[in-house]
């Protein structure tokens, strides 16, 4: 999806509890920090928390912006955020379409535009999934996280065939049993669909995350020099600028 320069990250998760808010908000810091202009939306309508998580006050969201009566608001993180709504019924059920036009219009003034989607593989998901120039799909050594994570990654080569994915191993207890979960999806990929999916990074479990999401202040801010920080900072040098291989059509 054009943006300008710039590219839209699409942060996804087959299941809840994977920390994929947590990876979206850390990531669109660390971009920040890079010195990218960097705008961070909450795309799970009806159940957002990014405003819980950055402890702001909704205020004007999603759907004001939606109906042209809202701009993303800068944090102090060094990013910008658009809102979504919890336990709106109105958003809930929106369409895919009226979001990427919105994408489209803001994107003009960002490197990076950081969409968090709702977990699962509902079509509305799967159709903004679908548009990004990378999607980053969050998952745990769980096995139901892995049998999640790898049906997005089947449907999304279905509905995205050149579309570019990576896997963030979230919350591995060392580096090592990350990649080991990274090679446990990489083979069911390579083995049924073709080709494998590359690793975007691994993030250690750190006791210093929830206490940050308690506190609701990003991680990079309250310990930068937390461990779980050094592997979201590692990620995002990974991810590195937006190249013709990552901007679809």
């Amino acid at each position: 999806m054009t943006l300008g320069k710039g590219r839209l990250l699409a942060i996804a998760s087959g299941k809840g509890g994977v920390g994929k808010t947590w990876v979206s908000i850390s990531l669109a810091q660390a971009l920040a920090e890079r010195g990218r202009r960097v705008l961070l939306v909450d795309g799970d309508f009806g159940l957002a928390n990014i405003d819980v998580q950055l402890r702001l006050d909704p205020g004007r969201d999603l759907g004001d912006a939606l109906a042209g009566g809202a701009l993303p608001a800068p944090h102090p993180a060094g990013f910008a955020v658009l809102v979504g709504r919890s336990g709106s019924g109105a958003l809930a059920g929106l369409e895919a379409a009226p979001v990427l036009a919105l994408l489209q219009r803001l994107g003009q003034a960002y490197d990076d535009v950081l969409l968090d989607l709702p977990a699962g593989v509902a079509p509305g998901v799967r159709r903004l999934a679908a548009r990004a120039d990378l999607l980053l799909v969050v998952a745990t050594g769980e096995p139901t996280s892995l049998t999640d994570a790898y049906a997005v990654l089947k449907l999304h080569r279905q509905d995205a065939p050149s579309g570019a994915a990576r896997v963030v191993v979230n919350q591995a207890s060392g580096r090592l049993a990350g990649e080991a979960t990274w090679r446990t999806l990489d083979t069911a990929c390579r083995r049924f669909l073709g080709a494998g999916v590359p690793l975007a990074g691994v993030i250690r479990r750190d006791a210093l995350v929830p206490a940050a999401i308690r506190a609701q202040v990003p991680l990079l801010t309250r310990s930068p020099g937390a461990a779980a920080a050094a592997d979201v900072r590692a990620l995002t040098a990974g991810l590195g600028a937006p190249t013709p291989a990552l901007l679809g059509a």
